[in-house]
């Protein structure tokens, strides 16, 4: 396809996103300011010159295919090229202003990253922040987010990665709990201990402690599992059995006395835990209010012993 074939396209595949955002041609053509029949025509024409079919129209709603889900995916990429080469050229790259969206596990974004917010956006207030509670997977692109935050041993492949630290998975229960049933010595007298696991998947309750050469996998029990980490931190207090955490989770009732740490001379292997992992797409053109934001969250880490 020639030059100018290629920039003719341009248009035809900008419209082809919003119209997929907008989830209507007349939802689009609204925002547009044009009529709904122009806009299924230049879909059509670029339907047309791509031997491709995009979109599946009904009386109801428009369903994307697949080879509109790729395609989608690359005028995603493209948009968000065309608005870092605005952005270069404006006063967002001197200035630190306009919006950010982060997305980070929930209980790493309410304990860890809320308290650091407010001060953020004392200190940058032409900066707007948009956060996002996500433990699964995210398309950062496709789902316009600027940042993630992972604790993992495997971070995505393809980003911009900035290690800010570790977490680990620790044990605890709370005095009355260990007065009660007394404190485990290895990992296979949890057998006879009530847990609290997240309930997430049917495997979750299977626990994996390694020491040196040694590993156990323990199957444990209980009569509380919640997603939640300060509903099951809660739970714990209240001597409900012995819960598994991120260790920043649980490092305030660690100092406070209100639970006891728990086999704290094996490792545990699991999910949420492993490097603090700041993750962005690749970028020439890094506007100034990305570049603050990780530089305010990597000193104030710094500053802050998760582990």
């Amino acid at each position: 396809m020639d030059t100018n074939r290629l920039i003719a396209l341009m248009p035809e595949l900008a419209v082809f996103k919003i119209v997929v955002d907008e989830g209507s041609f007349t939802a689009a053509a609204k925002k547009l300011g044009v009529t709904p029949s122009a806009l299924s025509k230049q879909l059509s024409r670029l339907e047309q010159t791509l031997s491709a079919k995009l979109l599946e129209r009904t009386t109801r709603k428009l369903v994307i295919t697949e080879s509109g889900k790729g395609i989608y995916n690359q005028c995603a990429a493209l948009h968000e090229a065309t608005r870092q080469i605005v952005e270069f050229t404006s006063s967002e790259h001197v200035t630190p202003s306009g919006s950010l969206t982060i997305a980070a596990p929930k209980a790493f974004l309410s304990i860890v990253l809320q308290p650091m917010v407010l001060p953020f956006l004392t200190q940058y207030p032409d900066i707007q922040l948009k956060l996002k509670a996500r433990d699964g997977d995210i398309d950062l692109i496709s789902e316009g987010i600027d940042v993630v935050f992972r604790l993992t041993e495997k971070p995505t492949e393809g980003l911009v990665l900035k290690h800010l630290g570790k977490v680990s998975l620790s044990l605890c229960a709370s005095p009355d709990y260990i007065a009660q049933r007394g404190m485990p010595e290895q990992p296979t007298d949890l057998y006879q201990h009530d847990c609290l696991y997240l309930g997430e998947t049917t495997t979750d309750h299977i626990w994996e402690f390694v020491k040196d050469d040694e590993i156990h996998t323990v199957p444990v029990h209980g009569r509380y599992a919640v997603n939640h980490s300060q509903m099951r931190l809660r739970g714990v207090m209240d001597g409900l059995g012995i819960g598994i955490f991120p260790d920043f989770v649980i490092k305030k009732a660690l100092a406070s006395g209100d639970v006891l740490p728990v086999l704290d001379d094996w490792t545990i292997k699991g999910n949420y835990q492993g490097d603090i992992a700041l993750q962005f797409a690749q970028t020439k053109f890094m506007p100034a209010r990305l570049r603050v934001f990780i530089d305010y969250v990597a000193a104030h880490l710094s500053k802050y012993t998760v582990s």
